[in-house]
């Protein structure tokens, strides 16, 4: 099996985009699902014995190549979340005492607040910096649960 594609953020597009610095010359296609890992990933000690067991990369969030270039790809994220925007009852329920839940769904977002996309994404904004390792992902290995 071949190595797993490693790179870096090169910048913060918009709210959903951001750009890697790896591109086709480096086996990037479009499709490809790339982690940004927490740049520190979690540090493991063995309980027992104190031993240093090495450290779990932890994902922040997971894009997909949208654009590949030669030397680098624009990625960003495919994930949709629901979200009630009000009320707390199925339609029907307990008559018209209470406003029926109203879910949409949304884009997950790079933004630490995930308020409503802008054109561009300040870094003070998102919790994605650059300079955040990325890694190539694999079936599910860097699945993100929410």
């Amino acid at each position: 099996m071949t190595e797993k594609i490693r790179g870096a953020v090169a910048a913060l597009l918009t709210n959903r985009e951001l750009v890697i610095n790896r591109g086709s010359e480096h086996g990037v296609t479009k499709g490809m699902k790339f982690a940004v890992l927490n740049r520190q990933g979690i540090h493991i000690s063995d309980p027992e014995t104190d031993e240093d067991l090495g450290s779990v990369d932890v994902p922040k969030v997971i894009v997909e190549a949208t654009r590949v270039d030669s030397k680098l790809t624009v990625a960003r994220t495919f994930n949709k979340r629901r979200r009630n925007l009000g009320g707390s009852y199925p339609v029907g329920a307990l008559g018209a005492l209470f406003e029926p839940a109203r879910w949409v769904e949304e884009w997950e977002t790079l933004r630490t607040d995930q308020k409503p996309q802008i054109k561009e994404l300040p870094e003070t904004d998102s919790y994605v910096k650059t300079g955040d390792p990325v890694v190539e992902v694999r079936d599910d290995d860097y699945v993100v649960d929410r």
